[in-house]
């Protein structure tokens, strides 16, 4: 029996670089290789660097690749909330040995959380146990 696994299983996770071009992407949405570099003109990277990321990064299967008046157009192959599903879980295997309790209590003793942001995420654990996710 030939199962088929779906595509975003098959996608490596990316790395802290391929993270930034897919944060640009998923904020303006498809963009050039310019445009993404543009976006970027605060960290330290050439277009070329730029250029090359993105172009393995569409060959990983990470960025979807289209022309559009003979300029290459890029966007994210899997949306934001599926990636930061991914990582999350690779997160919580590899650092945290499954545990999700001790996840959470890292990520939230790691900065200061405002009220608002705590009462916000304890409606959402009261929507995600009552299965409302």
């Amino acid at each position: 029996m030939n199962k088929k696994v779906p595509a975003a299983l098959l996608t490596p996770l990316p790395t802290e670089a391929e993270l930034a071009i897919l944060n640009v992407l998923w904020s303006t949405g498809p963009a050039t290789v310019r445009e993404v570099f543009d976006a970027l003109s605060g960290k330290d990277i050439g277009y070329t660097t730029v250029l090359k990321q993105m172009q393995v990064m569409s060959e990983k299967g990470l960025l979807e690749r289209s022309e559009r008046f003979r300029s290459h157009v890029y966007g994210p192959a899997i949306p934001r909330e599926q990636t930061q599903q991914q990582l999350a879980g690779n997160l919580l295997q590899r650092a945290f040995n499954g545990s999700a309790k001790n996840l959470v209590l890292g990520a939230l003793s790691s900065k200061k959380v405002s009220s608002a942001e705590l009462k916000e995420i304890r409606q959402m654990l009261d929507a995600f146990e009552k299965g409302n996710r």
